[in-house]
């Protein structure tokens, strides 16, 4: 019989688990079930922001991640900076395309 933690381990450990990473995850995860949550609670309706379509609160929140994910690689990869400016960059767009997008 194969022990669970060996084949858990080789299925991961390929990526780099780092606290960051696990703080990463937990804000998807706890965003996603926040939304989930609301959404059932107080149903969106489409309206029209600065982005070129209407859009529901879902919508926002996937393009937000989308953007947020396309700065963050692009201030990790052109820049020698700390990655937490980088980061914060993100988070604040994120929140600028959820407020008004």
């Amino acid at each position: 019989m194969e022990n669970n933690s060996d084949s858990t381990t080789s299925l991961f450990g390929w990526m780099a688990w780092t606290p960051e990473v696990a703080v990463f995850f937990i804000c998807i995860g706890l965003m996603l079930a926040g939304m989930t949550i609301w959404q059932i609670r107080s149903p969106s309706i489409e309206r029209k922001g600065f982005l070129p379509m209407p859009t529901t609160r879902g919508d926002r929140l996937f393009v937000g991640l989308l953007a947020a994910a396309y700065v963050n690689l692009a201030w990790a990869g052109f820049t020698e900076f700390q990655q937490t400016i980088g980061a914060a960059i993100s988070f604040v767009l994120l929140l600028v395309v959820m407020r008004w997008g």
